[in-house]
Parts: structure tokens; sequence; C-alpha cells
């Protein structure tokens, strides 16, 4: 599943780095522009500077008279000028010490290698009074050129980098703040969910309120399908369970006369044993579809301590009840169904003593029972877990208890665990089941 928000920040970081590194490189090139028109101008106006001294000197040799620029005396100052006469004479700028200038062959702008690295430069062939011709040309290094175009660079680097990281951090503040409602409309599906509240479609944006109302409408119908499922079990245990009580009498009513009918009752047994299974199968998966159901376990543990203490086979024996508060996903029928099954089988079993014992880890509520009897060995827990098969046919039963305890807990997407009670030494049966947040005290959710 591909994260709305992952893709739109990740779309606006693309889109970001895009444009800023266009805009950098664009605004680069403009700069560069401006900066070679600036410098271009510079040897322009010096070289008007050099016509007027020379046109007032009248010849090159006292040109630096009428010049007052001082750069022209510092060797290699990176400012030069030149004049050449048409038969090749030259006088140059002190400057230039002993290099000297390209002479063009037309008026225009070069460049070259200098005296001390490349150089640009402006020519023009001009015509004195006497008629005499000269070439005069100026030339500035472009070492200030090249730096300030780096400066230039960095600047606009740095500025577009700042509007693009702020740019990014908009994308992200403005999309975190436009899927806010639907994380929020999340966060409140999953407690609507655990509580059965509607949601309410007026505290949501325009663009999500008929998400909303279609929400609340599936979970109504998603409720209606589970009660409507949980009441045809029920309806369907009442028609098989009264016509194998009919069966049941009249089989009593029968061996009273007639010998032999032991293994009939064992079948009707196994009938029983297989419809009650199947009902509880049933109505797990009914009842687990609806994970807003919510059991006390301490309530419900409390119940069934003073069924079992009532019972015959109970009585006379050590019934250790150790509970504590703690609120799990299953439907209250269902989770005494499971303890109702292991109590039976514990006091079935047991010499003298069952034990019964509650405790919490990592979101699990976890119920052991535990008994001194002989315990099931390891290589058969598996089996009686998952075909219900009877290991000791001498106890009456259908031998079907644990594997329904299994289904319901399977159900739920909880775990059984067997294994061999350290303290007793017979079999302890454990029930590992989701705990939740109690979310309403409404009786059909708490069933308490």
């Amino acid at each position: 599943m591909r994260s709305l928000q992952r893709r739109v920040i990740f779309g606006g970081v693309i889109w970001a780095v895009l444009a800023t590194v266009i805009g950098a490189v664009a605004l680069s090139a403009i700069f560069s522009q401006v900066a070679d028109r600036r410098f271009n101008q510079s040897l322009l106006e010096r070289h008007t500077q050099i016509l007027v001294a020379f046109a007032t000197a009248g010849t090159p040799e006292q040109i630096d008279g009428y010049l007052i620029n001082p750069v022209y005396d510092r060797v290699y100052s990176g400012e030069y000028w030149q004049i050449t006469s048409a038969n090749g004479d030259r006088v140059t700028s002190p400057s230039l010490f002993d290099a000297q200038l390209s002479d063009a062959e037309k008026t225009e702008f070069w460049e070259s290698q200098g005296p001390n690295g490349m150089v640009r430069g402006y020519s023009e062939r001009v015509e004195l009074d006497d008629e005499t011709v000269w070439t005069v040309s100026v030339a500035s290094s472009l070492s200030g050129l090249v730096a300030e175009r780096a400066e230039m660079r960095r600047n606009v680097a740095l500025a577009f980098g700042l509007v693009g990281a702020l740019g990014i951090a908009g994308a992200a503040l403005l999309t975190t703040v436009l899927v806010a409602p639907l994380r929020q409309l999340r966060e409140d599906v999953t407690h609507r969910w655990d509580s059965g509240k509607s949601l309410d479609p007026l505290t949501y944006p325009t663009e999500v309120a008929p998400l909303v109302a279609d929400i609340n409408e599936l979970i109504a119908r998603n409720s209606l399908i589970v009660e409507r499922g949980r009441r045809q079990a029920a309806d369907l245990a009442h028609a098989l369970k009264t016509p194998s009580s009919a069966l049941r009498n009249e089989l009593s009513r029968l061996s009273r006369t007639v010998d032999g009918t032991a293994p009939l009752f064992e079948a009707l047994d196994r009938i029983d044993g297989q419809i009650t299974r199947s009902l509880a199968r049933m109505r797990a998966a009914t009842a687990a579809q609806a994970v807003h159901v919510q059991t006390d376990v301490a309530n419900s543990i409390a119940r069934m301590e003073r069924l079992f203490r009532a019972i015959p086979d109970a009585q006379g024996k050590v019934f250790d009840v150790k509970s504590m508060d703690a609120i799990v996903s299953v439907d209250a029928q269902d989770l005494e169904e499971m303890l109702g099954n292991l109590l039976e089988n514990a006091f079935k079993w047991c010499r003298n003593e069952v034990h019964l014992s509650v405790s919490k880890a990592e979101h699990t509520v976890n119920i052991s029972i535990e008994d001194d009897g002989p315990g099931i060995a390891a290589k058969q827990r598996k089996t009686v877990m998952a075909e219900g098969a009877r290991l000791d046919t001498s106890m009456p039963g259908t031998g079907l208890g644990l594997s329904i305890v299994n289904d319901l807990v399977l159900a739920y997407g909880g775990q059984v665990e067997l294994a061999t009670s350290d303290s007793l030494g017979g079999l302890r049966c454990t029930l590992l089941l989701s705990e939740t947040t109690l979310q309403s005290a409404e009786p059909d959710v708490l069933h308490g």
C-alpha cells in the first residue's frame, strides 16, 4: 500500500529540486551575462579615456601625462593599453612591462593570453587629423570577472538552496495539514470498530464527509450481519439439540428394558459433541468479525468460580483462583465456554487441586488453568487439539472440549498452549487472548 502523504511529499520534493536547479542555472546565466556586459562596458570606457588622452597628447609617447589612473603604472596590474601605428611601431602602458597585446585587424572585443593570465580586450583603428592611422587597444585581466562569476554562482546556489529547503518544508507541512483529516479518520474508524459508536460526518472536511457516511453504513451493515449470524447459530443449536435430547430420553427409557445401549449413548455423545463444536465455531466466526466486542475477564472468571465450586466434581478439592482486571476482545459467552471446557476437564482429571491464574504480557492476557492430574504427553497434545481424540475412554465425555476451545481461540486470533504444570505436575492449559482498552461500558458491548 502506498502512502498518500509520502507520495505527495516525494512529488513536492522532486518538483522543488527541479525548480531550484532550473531557476539557479537560469539566474546564474543571466547574472553572467550582466557581468560580461558590465566588464565590456568598463573596457569601452577605458578605451575612450585612452583615445581622449591620445588625441590631446598628439603623440603616443606623451600620453602618460594625460592619464591619471595609477593602475597603468603598476607592472602586470591587470589593466593595460597599447597603441600601434600602421608601420608596426608600438607604445604600451608601463603595466605591460616587456609584454604586448594582440593587434586586432578590426574593431572588436577579443580574448588572448596576457602577461599574467587570460585577458579580454577591445581594439579600434582611428585616423588622426594628420591622416596617420593607429590601432588603440585596451585590455583587462579576466581573473576579476571569473571571481565575480564564481561569487554570483555561490550566492545564487545559497539563495536557491534556502528557497528550495523552504519549499520542501512548506510542501511537507502543507501535505501534513491536508492529510491530517484522513489520518484522524483512520484513527476514528479504528475506535469506531472498538466502541461501536457512529462517526459524525460534520466534523470532517466536505471532501471526506461522504466517505465517513459510507463507513458508518458499512459498519452498521456488518454489525447487522454478525448479529443475524449469531441468531441463526442459536436457532440452529436449538433445532438440533431438541431432537437430540428427545433421542437421549428415548434411549434412557429403552436402556431400562434392553441391554447393549451403551454404544448408542457413546454415539449420541459424539454427535452432541460435534454439534456443539460446529455451533461454537460458527458463533465464534461471527463474533470475531464484530471486533468491538469486549469482555471483562474478572467478571467471567468470577461466574465460572461460583459455578464450579458448586459442581459435584469440585467437592473436597482445592480450587485456587488468582484473577485480575483485564479486558479482552472476545465475546463473553465464548470466553466462558472456553473457561468452562477447560475447568471441566481439569476437575474431571485432577486428583485434588485446580489452579486458575491471569497475567498480562505485551497486549496479551494469559489465562492459565492447571491441575495435578496425569496430564497429556507432549506428543499427544497436537492430536488432542486438532482432532479431539479421546486418550482415555474410562471417563465419560466426547473428548472434544480442547478442540472446541482451540477453535474458539483461533477464531479470535488467539492461541492455546498445552504444557506440564510446574507447580502441580499435571496439565497446564493457557489461553493467550488479545487485550483491548475499554471504550464503552454499555451492556451490549461489555457483556459483563
